[in-house]
């Protein structure tokens, strides 16, 4: 399981400085990474490869933006799985994803 990094440096460069707006892209990004993390565990129940890719590269692209490493690679993970079809390591992959996102939803 890994540990969450946040480099909030960069997340703040890439909000212009603005705390505020920061705060604002967070909250978008827990709200979003709850609603898709939700989809990719529907598409797993229904053997939904490419729903759960899909959903997963939407978690991974916003946590890209934000700086999010670890939350980018278990993205990646369970992404290149769903798109590879390979429902069990999507499966295996996912505990590492939800552990991460509520790191972060507990940190900000």
């Amino acid at each position: 399981m890994s540990d969450l990094i946040w480099d909030k440096e960069f997340a703040l460069e890439q909000a212009g400085q603005d705390e505020e707006l920061l705060a604002e892209l967070v909250q978008l990004f827990n709200d979003t990474s709850a609603e898709d993390l939700s989809k990719i565990k529907a598409a797993l129940a229904e053997g939904d490869a490419q729903g759960m890719g899909d959903a997963a590269h939407s978690i991974k692209g916003a946590a890209a933006s934000l700086g999010i490493e670890n939350i980018r690679k278990a993205a990646h993970e369970v992404e290149t799985s769903g798109r590879n079809g390979d429902i069990e390591n999507a499966r295996a992959s996912l505990p590492d994803l939800e552990n991460l996102l509520a790191q972060f939803e507990s940190l900000t």
